[in-house]
């Protein structure tokens, strides 16, 4: 296992000053800020994260990008004995699956199906209705145009989807109302025709 050198606290970061820091391991600094946090790594460990699980900056975020050092230097984690990595680990690869899966799978191996991950799950969705018109925005009953037990929408057709399962829309708004319990029980990706849209001038 390669040795990396201890690095002092960041005084700055891509969030803001960091109001705590915590080496978890050397060159990798654990903060958080005010507004955000997450890992920020030293320049060395940077170049040692493996090219699947690299990203362009060395801050990778709280929310979902942590999961990536975690799982490219699991081994060093593990020989901490930390009793709450075993969690930390579960999480990692749960967080890396469903929300950063092409990174997953190119540093696992594993060939995921939408099923196994939810960015990949509203890909699938999201491709199968190009052409459709897709729910960008609703309204309740306690708007005046809308009429009780319905739930007005809006939205466009669907021309595609990025890499992080979000769709790519074009062309004119449309607007309708749906039943509001349909609504409710509406799935990810939900376009006009998937939950009964009416439209409406």
């Amino acid at each position: 296992m390669p040795t990396f050198a201890s690095t002092p606290a960041p005084v700055h970061t891509l969030w803001d000053a960091p109001q705590t820091a915590e080496q978890r391991l050397p060159g990798i600094w654990s903060v958080s800020t005010a507004s955000h946090g997450g890992f920020v790594l030293s320049d060395e460990r940077q170049a040692a994260m493996p090219e699947a699980l690299r990203l362009d900056s060395i801050y990778y975020e709280e929310d979902v990008d942590w999961s990536l050092i975690v799982l490219a230097f699991e081994a060093e984690f593990a020989a901490l004995r930390d009793p709450l990595f075993d969690l930390e680990r579960d999480l990692a690869h749960q967080t890396a699956r469903h929300w950063r899966p092409k990174h997953y799978s190119g540093f696992t191996g594993q060939v995921l199906q939408p099923s196994d991950s939810y960015v990949l799950r509203r890909i699938a969705l999201f491709e199968a209705a190009i052409g459709e018109i897709g729910v960008q925005a609703a309204w309740g009953d306690w708007a005046d145009w809308v009429p009780a037990g319905k739930v007005g929408v809006v939205g466009q057709r669907i021309t595609g989807c990025d890499h992080l399962g979000f769709a790519k829309y074009d062309g004119p708004s449309v607007k309708g109302l749906a039943d509001a319990n349909r609504y409710e029980a509406r799935d990810t990706g939900s376009t006009f025709k998937s939950i009964g849209v009416e439209v409406i001038a």
